[in-house]
């Protein structure tokens, strides 16, 4: 069995109490919803990498990022009929909109590279969706905020 280890970088957008996942197009978590954010170019910085792969995967731009974690899983997936072992690595953001982001205009429509498109979800509604780790992770473990100040968890 072919083990490979691979490095990205994650972010968890809240809006109104909500929360911005990507519908995955392919690879080990095909299908399932993720958090915007992906693998980092040669050289590239961590941040410089989240803030590309969210605008690449959301359309959203402008935003603050806050390190939050870094987390590990590993999983074994078939790739191209073959078992895989993936050593899968994040670091992990809280990511906040500016005045300048526009939630209202994310892309809805697949990316042609990872992502089938991004879409606003509520607590509720994200209770009865499949997961990546890292979303799943974040998720149980923040208290998303509204832009009225309010939060729930």
């Amino acid at each position: 069995m072919d083990r490979f280890t691979h490095m990205g970088v994650y972010g968890l957008v809240a809006w109104e109490q909500k929360v911005l996942l990507v519908h995955k197009a392919r690879g080990a978590y095909m299908g399932k919803w993720d958090l915007p954010g992906g693998r980092l170019e040669f050289g590239e910085q961590p941040e410089t990498a989240l803030h590309r792969e969210i605008e690449e995967e959301t359309g959203l731009s402008n935003l603050q990022l806050v390190i939050r974690s870094a987390e590990s899983n590993v999983l074994k997936w078939m790739y191209e009929g073959e078992p895989e072992e993936l050593h899968h690595i994040g670091i992990l953001y809280d990511v906040y909109l500016t005045s300048e982001s526009r939630p209202y205009e994310i892309k809805r429509e697949p990316d042609g590279e990872d992502s089938l498109g991004a879409q606003w979800f509520t607590m509720e509604e994200v209770s009865a969706l499949s997961l990546t780790p890292f979303a799943q992770h974040m998720i149980n473990n923040s208290i998303v905020s509204g832009a009225d100040g309010n939060s729930f968890e």
